[in-house]
């Protein structure tokens, strides 16, 4: 698993030319956590859309570049069509919403999500954070996303899970920035 964050700055790179199209901004997920693309910087030319790669024109994420199959993977959007982004890049900003259980108890403030890169799209894991000296004292929790990615709601001002997620929080991996397979 690799954690989002690990994308962002990465140059885009094209596999059979090698040409740089763009270095990843931020990410943009659909309404049921489903990884939809990439968000490209945008250059000072195009600053009335948003530069976009389909997630599946990513043919793989490695640890210094992400390779795409073609240029013309690359399309423009306007930044209304990016419904939600992990950043800021679209109507709704999933970094730092609250993670809150179906009691109404905070599990802490969204900080990362985890995916396979090469496996599919949906998100497999949350990293959680109760702030800079908590995560500090105590470090960051994470919890598997559960199979059935419709018992998250994903709404505009909090994340809903299910009240077993309490349960299942597990300590970050602090020397590791790849959480390992269990």
């Amino acid at each position: 698993m690799i954690k989002l964050q690990q994308l962002i700055g990465l140059p885009v790179l094209v596999i059979h030319t090698g040409k740089k199209v763009g270095k990843v901004k931020d990410a943009w997920f659909d309404e049921h956590w489903r990884l939809r693309g990439l968000i490209l910087e945008t250059g000072w030319r195009l600053s009335g859309g948003v530069r976009v790669v389909e997630w599946n024109h990513v043919l793989t994420c490695g640890e210094d570049a992400v390779l795409i199959a073609e240029g013309d993977s690359v399309r423009k959007l306007k930044a209304a069509e990016i419904g939600r982004s992990f950043f800021q890049s679209g109507c709704v900003k999933l970094r730092d919403l609250p993670v809150m259980t179906v009691h109404g108890q905070q599990l802490g403030r969204l900080s990362d999500v985890y995916f396979y890169p090469f496996q599919g799209t949906q998100i497999v894991g949350y990293e959680l954070t109760d702030g800079f000296i908590s995560d500090v004292m105590e470090g960051r929790k994470w919890f598997r996303a559960p199979a059935d990615s419709d018992v998250i709601l994903l709404g505009e001002d909090a994340i809903i899970v299910p009240a077993i997620s309490e349960t299942e929080l597990e300590p970050v991996a602090s020397s590791d920035s790849v959480i390992r397979e269990k």
